[in-house]
């Protein structure tokens, strides 16, 4: 196959789900280059690196720690007890009993959690279920005096924001509409220019769907009733949909299990129209235990499945998306998200998340930055969408050098596949792992990880394969943080690749080096050429 570097490493489509963010430049640190200097560790955005939050949902009450780069947060603690706190609340008007008594027992839980790492003040929020309940105060209330948490109860539009704030913070730049159903609720928010627009809810949440009368078709009838009023609030909204909320991304388990898909992330899985239909089906003619079991769904959850689904289908029925995109990013992602500095949201998730893991784990943090500087004369005409993954790799070669040489490769791909990063689409998350595979093997075939492949084509393949060999290379060339290591420079048109390397890096390029040169070239299907500074 013949790959012309030029436009070899220049694939992109347009999307509609933040590709096109900006590559944003710290003006007071030009060295940094279009992503600028790295804020995980900036004074400004410090106190973030770790914040306990708990949402008190209709459903469940969950507690999440985040930890390490803010734009970016890895998960350190998480949590969820299913309570059903808004079971009954249609028919009675009350919190249901022992979901109220589990919640505060979990509320409990939580606080003491957060006192033995030393959290600052938990940050809770209560949604549908506390804020319709007559003795929703009360419960607030008991809550306070038993654990000395204060909840915050929000009405549903600042629910629908700080879910959309959520998607943001794992894809800035994107637009579309936003939709976050809970237990007792459904809200819909826009989103464009990073920035949240109109929001509306509605009580389309699984638990009170499951009170109204007349059956499927009643149920069914009283959905399309809801949908239209949104719908006239609104108006066309046929971009990108985002699903947040346990619920969908149940039903995105069983679309994966339906259709064989090789990567197990929920986070940016992507469904169509189509899609959900086909799954909507196959739910409804399924074996309900056989489906759960293999999707891995609880019995809880598998519960409120078909009153979802019945919602799904009405929603895309009725505003028509382009496409639908998981989102494991909502409300506990917004509360952070409320909290950081408007340029550290602007930032790139993926390249800080990149910066915080190379300064914890490689073995020479800095070097993947001067990395990038020498592999980058191989990508000059690529896209922002490709060089970000330039960037994010050269940042990430190092960082597994712990694991088991055997086994370091694989551990690199397993990585960058399943790893919290945002910001990424299941398919450059395996054009990373793809890299980094690379970085430490020649050839990729033969591990567990070749059904993956697929979601990239062959010609991706081939550019994840030579990021991954220049970047063995360049390490050979490792000696301190800003040496010089030489300079690559390839003519696509002539199909050369020229290394001119600097006497200080001469006797880095040995026999090994050399080998891993030609290694790179053969995959550029070019003529090397060595040449040596005085």
């Amino acid at each position: 196959m013949t790959i012309d570097a030029d436009t070899a490493i220049s694939h992109s489509d347009r999307d509609l789900s933040g590709d096109d963010m900006d590559l944003h430049t710290d003006e007071s640190a030009p060295e940094w280059g279009v992503f600028g200097r790295p804020l995980f560790d900036d004074p400004s955005v410090r106190h973030l690196s770790r914040i306990g939050v708990v949402d008190v949902g209709s459903n469940s009450v969950r507690m999440v720690v985040f930890d390490g780069a803010a734009r970016s947060p890895a998960y350190f603690y998480n949590e969820k007890i299913m309570c059903a706190l808004g079971a009954g609340l249609s028919e009675t008007g009350r919190l249901n009993p022992n979901g109220r008594e589990r919640a505060l027992a979990a509320l409990e839980r939580f606080q003491h959690i957060a006192k033995g790492l030393d959290l600052p003040p938990l940050h809770v929020v209560a949604t549908a279920a506390v804020r319709d309940a007559e003795d929703g105060a009360a419960f607030c209330a008991e809550v306070l005096e038993q654990t000395g948490l204060h909840i915050q109860v929000i009405d549903g539009e600042e629910e629908a924001r700080l879910s959309a704030q959520g998607v943001l913070l794992g894809w800035p730049g994107a637009y579309g509409l936003i939709c976050d159903i809970g237990g007792s609720s459904m809200e819909l928010a826009e989103i464009s220019n990073n920035s949240v627009g109109r929001r509306v809810t509605s009580s389309l949440g699984p638990l009170k769907l499951r009170d109204v009368k007349g059956g499927r078709k009643g149920r069914q009838v009283h959905i399309k009733d809801v949908m239209e009023g949104l719908r006239d609030q609104l108006g066309p909204q046929q971009d990108r949909l985002f699903l947040v909320g346990g619920s969908w991304r149940a039903i995105a388990r069983i679309d994966m299990l339906r259709r064989g898909y090789p990567l197990k992330v929920l986070h940016e899985y992507r469904m169509s129209a189509s899609d959900v239909r086909e799954t909507a089906k196959f739910i409804e003619n399924g074996d309900s235990n056989k489906i759960r079991s293999a999707a891995g769904v609880s019995s809880s959850r598998m519960a409120l499945v078909p009153f979802a689904s019945d919602v799904l289908l009405r929603l895309l029925t009725t505003f028509k998306p382009k496409d639908i995109a998981i989102s494991s990013y909502g409300i506990r992602e917004g509360l952070l998200y409320e909290q950081m500095p408007l340029r550290l949201r602007k930032r790139d998730p993926l390249i800080e998340s990149a910066y915080f893991a190379e300064s914890k784990d490689a073995r020479l943090p800095g070097f993947g930055k001067q990395l990038f500087d020498f592999v980058m004369p191989l990508f000059k005409s690529a896209p922002k969408s490709r060089i970000r993954l330039v960037k994010a790799a050269c940042l990430l070669h190092d960082v597994s050098w712990r694991a088991h040489p055997d086994y370091r490769a694989e551990v690199c791909f397993d990585n960058a596949t399943r790893a919290n990063l945002g910001g990424l689409k299941h398919s450059e998350r395996v054009f990373l792992g793809l890299a980094l595979q690379h970085r430490y093997r020649n050839k990729r075939e033969g591990n567990r990880f070749e059904p993956l492949y697929e979601l990239l084509d062959e010609k991706e393949q081939k550019q994840a394969e030579i990021l991954g060999k220049a970047m063995r290379f360049g390490a050979m060339l490792w000696m301190q943080k800003d040496a010089e290591l030489g300079k690559l420079k390839w003519y696509p048109k002539k199909k050369q690749l020229e290394l001119l390397l600097p006497k200080s890096s001469r006797a880095l390029y040995g026999e090994v080096g050399e080998a891993r040169l030609k290694s790179l070239a053969q995959s550029l299907e070019a003529e090397l050429v060595v040449k040596r500074r005085s």
